[in-house]
C-alpha cells in the first residue's frame, strides 16, 4: 500500500521515537539489574493498562471492558433495526481480543510471583498500579482530543502501541528460558492481534484529506505523544534509560525504526 508524501514525512518524523520506545524495552530485558520484582512491577503496570486504559473511551471509570459491554447491551434491543449485526460482532471480537491481552500478561505475572507475593487485584489496580508518567500520557491524549477533535483522536490511534514496540521486543525473548518464553508468547499474541489494527490507523490517515496546516499540526502532536510514551515506558520498566539518553533520543540521536506496511485484508 502506497503512502502519500505527507504521511511518509510524518512516519519519518516519528520513526526515531518508535525506536526510542523499543530501546527502553530492549535495554530493560538485557539489563543485569533486572529481577523478579522488577518483572512483577512492569507486568502489574501492563495489566493495569490492558484492563483500565483506553484511548477510545472517555468514561475511564468503566475501563476497557465494562464500557464495551454496556454498548453491546444497548445495541442488542436495536439489532437489525437500528444496529447492524456485523457492528455487534466486531464489538464482541474486539472485546475478546482485548480481554485476552490482559489474561496473557496476568498469567505471566502469576507464573513469576512467589508464594509470598501478592496476587493481582485488578479492581484496585486502576489507582494502585498507576504511575505519574502513564497518567501524564493519558492527560495529554485527552487534551489533544478536546483541543483538536477528530485530528487529536486520529493522533491517539496513530501513536497507540508505539508501533507495537513492547510486543515486538517481548516476542523476541522466545527461546531464552521459561519466563522469557511466557513473556514472548503473551507479546506475540498481542502483536498478532494489534498489528493490522495499528497499521490501518496509520495508513488510513491518507483518507482524512488533511491540508498542509493539518499535516503540520498532526506531526507535532504525534511527536508530543510519542515523547510522552517513551517517558511512560521508561518509568514502567524502572528507568533502564537515563534522562540524558532519553533527551538524546528526543534530539534524534538514534537509528530510526524501519517502517514496513504489511498486506492488510
Amino acid at each position: 500500500m502506497k503512502m502519500s508524501a505527507e504521511l511518509a514525512r510524518t512516519v519519518e518524523a516519528v520513526a526515531p521515537l518508535w525506536a526510542g520506545e523499543a530501546e527502553v524495552v530492549r535495554t530493560y530485558f538485557d539489563s543485569p539489574k533486572r529481577s523478579r520484582e522488577s518483572d512483577m512491577l512492569w507486568l502489574r503496570r501492563q495489566c493495569k493498562k490492558e484492563f483500565w486504559d483506553s484511548i477510545h473511551l472517555m468514561d475511564t471509570e468503566l475501563g476497557m471492558y465494562l464500557g464495551p459491554l454496556e454498548m453491546m447491551r444497548d445495541a442488542f434491543p436495536r439489532l437489525e433495526t437500528e444496529v447492524d449485526r456485523h457492528e455487534v460482532l466486531e464489538m464482541a471480537e474486539t472485546l475478546y481480543e482485548e480481554f485476552r491481552h490482559y489474561v496473557m500478561f496476568a498469567d505471566v505475572y502469576d507464573l513469576i510471583r512467589g508464594a509470598g507475593d501478592p496476587p493481582l487485584n485488578i479492581q484496585a489496580s486502576g489507582e494502585a498500579d498507576e504511575w505519574a508518567e502513564n497518567q501524564a500520557l493519558g492527560e495529554l491524549r485527552q487534551s489533544h482530543r478536546k483541543l483538536h477533535g477528530d485530528l487529536g483522536a486520529r493522533a491517539c490511534r496513530f501513536t497507540e502501541g508505539g508501533y507495537c514496540t513492547l510486543y515486538r521486543e517481548g516476542a523476541r525473548r522466545a527461546g531464552k528460558g521459561k519466563i522469557e518464553d511466557a513473556i514472548a508468547k503473551a507479546c506475540q499474541v498481542v502483536l498478532d492481534d494489534e498489528l493490522e489494527h495499528m497499521m490501518k490507523g496509520i495508513v488510513g490517515l491518507d483518507d482524512e484529506g488533511l491540508d498542509p496546516d493539518g499535516w503540520s499540526l498532526f506531526e507535532t502532536i504525534t511527536k508530543d505523544q510519542m515523547k510522552a510514551r517513551i517517558r511512560m515506558r521508561n518509568a514502567q520498566f524502572g528507568y533502564p534509560l537515563s534522562t540524558g539518553r532519553v533527551e538524546e533520543i528526543f534530539d534524534g540521536k538514534i537509528e530510526p525504526l524501519r517502517f514496513e506496511v504489511p498486506a492488510i485484508s
